[in-house]
């Protein structure tokens, strides 16, 4: 079993030092309350401010980097979420995970930009897949619209991943969407989905809330409000395996007819 612990937090707009400190109490209350993956949200230390991302987004080496490693490592834990990237000028939503040693095990760049939220007038897509290890198992994650395009998200469970990690800003008028599209992804993959939205709003938009974990049968086993809230679940991994045993959907796949 592995206790998952999800921060649904507010983001103050394009202020990373703010963000820090607003996520680590809650980054501690997931600790105190037995957390040994905590998660957060999409680029939970900018927000959408991507006009400044020249100002305000780090190397992989940056401030924000180094807090989560050094807190992974002092409480031996795996911490996760997006962050704004600088690659020498080109910058990504990038998603990072920090293992109980506080080495980086996940650098996944977003694949799919997001239109609506001018992702593509100001960042590069990623080309890489997002699985990583957890502990002992494969599992993968992935970003906010990424959810979108079931075919990246079954490349990923293809290789074996049994769990699928989301991170995002959903917008609150299609929150439905987001639910929807989450379990329909745990059906068809017999994954469990661990995904945490962001709470409270920016110049342009509303979000959501309502972080879900959803089982490999798609059934809703724990599920925020639109509060700020540490949403706790534990999740067996290893269900997995017998359930794709009792519905053998990856071998009676027919990739021939797929192209």
């Amino acid at each position: 079993m592995t206790n998952i612990a999800i921060i649904q937090m507010d983001i103050a707009f394009g202020n990373p030092e703010k963000n820090r400190s607003i996520a680590l109490p809650l980054i501690e209350e997931a600790v105190s309350k037995g957390g040994e993956f905590i998660l957060l949200p999409e680029l939970w230390t900018t927000g959408y401010d991507l006009s400044r991302f020249d100002e305000i987004a780090e190397t992989l080496e940056g401030p924000t980097h180094k807090m989560l490693a050094e807190l992974a490592q002092k409480h031996e834990v795996t911490i996760a979420g997006s962050v704004a990237e600088d690659d020498h000028g080109e910058y990504y939503n990038t998603m990072v995970a920090y293992n109980r040693s506080g080495d980086r095990t996940l650098n996944y760049r977003k694949a799919h930009l997001f239109r609506l939220m001018d992702e593509e007038k100001f960042l590069n897509s990623g080309h890489h897949k997002g699985n990583f290890i957890l502990e002992d198992t494969l599992v993968a994650g992935v970003i906010c619209y990424d959810i979108r395009f079931p075919e990246w998200i079954r490349t990923h469970m293809l290789n074996g991943a049994r769990g699928l990690f989301v991170v995002a800003e959903w917008p609150k008028p299609r929150v439905e969407h987001w639910r929807n599209l989450l379990i329909s992804r745990a059906i068809e993959n017999q994954s469990f989905v661990i995904a945490c939205n962001r709470i409270g709003s920016d110049q342009n938009n509303e979000f959501g809330g309502h972080s879900i974990v959803v089982d490999p049968w798609g059934n809703i086993v724990a599920e925020a409000g639109d509060d700020e809230e540490v949403l706790m679940c534990e999740v067996d991994f290893s269900r997995v395996e017998a359930i794709r045993e009792q519905i053998p959907i990856f071998q009676d796949r027919r990739p021939e007819l797929y192209e």
